[in-house]
């Protein structure tokens, strides 16, 4: 059995969430300008409840988008299996506004690099901003997000699960090591 040790559950989740939305709101000084977009598949589930807490925070409607990467990913043609793609949705005009794009978990940056690559392809933006619910660190881009929720050291080998209440039943943020070291 793989150790698993929980390091954010459903309140500190919750938290964590309302904590970032008041950053972004008080970072941006024209918060009508803002717009969300989360990476699929758990990003843009984060970017759902951001888009809500922001549109409490502001009386207003925050537009939101989502976007898959799998193409835009650099090691595409050398993944064993097929990337399960999921329809992008960018239904507003970025030009001039500030997009914060969310994702659950940063990592090498080689994610957020091709979101920002896809995001291009719909428009430009005047600015782009990145929230992370947990980085972990090792980043093998220059790539540095403007707002995070847990800063999470881990070994390389090790994995971090976001879990969320529309995918897997429960909210929940735990850390394990790889099954191969499991077993050990």
């Amino acid at each position: 059995m793989i150790p698993v040790k929980t390091v954010l559950d459903r309140d500190g989740m919750r938290r964590t969430l309302v904590r970032i939305a008041h950053e972004i709101v008080e970072k941006n000084a024209a918060p009508q300008g803002l717009a969300v977009v989360g990476i699929h598949r758990r990003g843009a589930l984060l970017a759902a409840r951001l888009k809500q807490l922001l549109d409490e925070l502001l009386d207003a409607q925050v537009p939101q988008g989502g976007l898959d990467i799998s193409f835009y990913r650099d090691d595409v043609a050398t993944r064993p299996d097929q990337p399960v793609v999921h329809a992008s949705s960018v239904p507003f005009d970025l030009e001039g506004r500030t997009i914060v794009v969310i994702d659950d978990v940063l990592f090498t940056g080689r994610t957020v690099r091709a979101a920002i690559e896809a995001i291009f392809d719909y428009g430009r933006p005047a600015r782009v901003q990145l929230a992370v619910l947990v980085d972990r660190g090792h980043r093998e881009l220059p790539i540095r997000p403007d707002y995070v929720g847990k800063n999470l050291p881990t070994a390389r080998s090790e994995r971090v699960n976001v879990l969320l209440d529309e995918l897997d039943g429960e909210d929940r943020v735990t850390i394990s090591a790889p099954r191969s070291q499991a077993t050990v």
